[in-house]
């Protein structure tokens, strides 16, 4: 079992910052890639970055590339999403998950594990 625990959500307004931390406990952390997905309202959930167990290799959905960073720190066990130049159609429950799937990791159903979800509202 992997616990996962999100934070560092907030309201910010457009064009500003957020960091967004995943802290997990349990199996070995190094072991498993990572993923950001968001959810907004009415929406599906969607894929935002990825990132490989030792931190080799990243993937981001077109929509944050270029303004999102996706990092892990495996001596801490935690996951990070900076979020910067933010947009209204940003706002949305991020949520941080754990597969051991790096060819299918955009996808949701490929996660075996889930965090709680942070509330990420950008005010234009």
């Amino acid at each position: 079992q992997v616990q996962l625990v999100e934070s560092g959500g907030g309201l910010v307004q457009a064009g500003g910052s957020l960091r967004l931390s995943c802290v997990a406990s349990g199996r070995t952390f190094s072991g498993y890639v990572m993923g950001w997905f968001r959810q907004g309202p009415g929406k599906e959930r969607e894929f935002v970055a990825v990132i490989s167990d030792y931190a080799r290799s990243t993937r981001y959905a077109d929509s944050v590339r270029g303004r999102f960073t996706i990092s892990r720190d495996n001596d801490k066990n935690t996951m990070y999403l900076q979020l910067n130049s933010l947009k209204a159609e940003d706002t949305a429950v991020y949520y941080c998950g754990a597969t051991i799937r790096w060819k299918t990791a955009a996808l949701a159903d490929s996660y075996t594990y889930w965090g709680q979800g942070t509330q990420v509202t950008v005010s234009s």
